[in-house]
């Protein structure tokens, strides 16, 4: 069991994604932006982040960004409906270990999330 953060401002989508990850065995962490996600990981750590690209204030390219200053070892999944190849790109070049695109199914989540839990950075 991995205990994930979930970053979107999407109470929907967190909710959608906090429950294929809970019935995946993980224990789930939420924050609605990047200035939440920080302070929620700097306080509560956790194992891995899934993080939406597009949100208000600070996207989620920059949120990588300020993340993996803060921890180079953390392990983030992008999640977003914005699969152009220069997005994708740009977060992988930030950081990012994998990249799921909306819509998505509950395997999909999972199989990235087991996939980037098993990588050593």
């Amino acid at each position: 069991m991995a205990t994930v953060l979930v970053v979107d401002d999407s109470e929907f989508m967190r909710r959608v994604i906090r429950n294929i990850l809970e019935d995946g065995g993980h224990k789930v962490i939420e924050a609605r932006n990047s200035e939440d996600a920080i302070r929620i990981f700097r306080e509560q750590g956790a194992d891995i982040i899934t993080m939406d690209i597009v949100m208000p204030e600070t996207d989620g390219i920059e949120t990588v960004r300020r993340l993996i200053d803060a921890d180079s070892s953390v392990k983030i999944i992008m999640i977003s409906a914005l699969g152009h190849q220069r997005t994708v790109m740009r977060a992988l070049e930030a950081g990012a270990l994998d990249f799921i695109m909306k819509p998505f199914t509950s395997d999909d989540v999972l199989e990235s999330v087991n996939a980037v839990l098993q990588m050593s950075i």
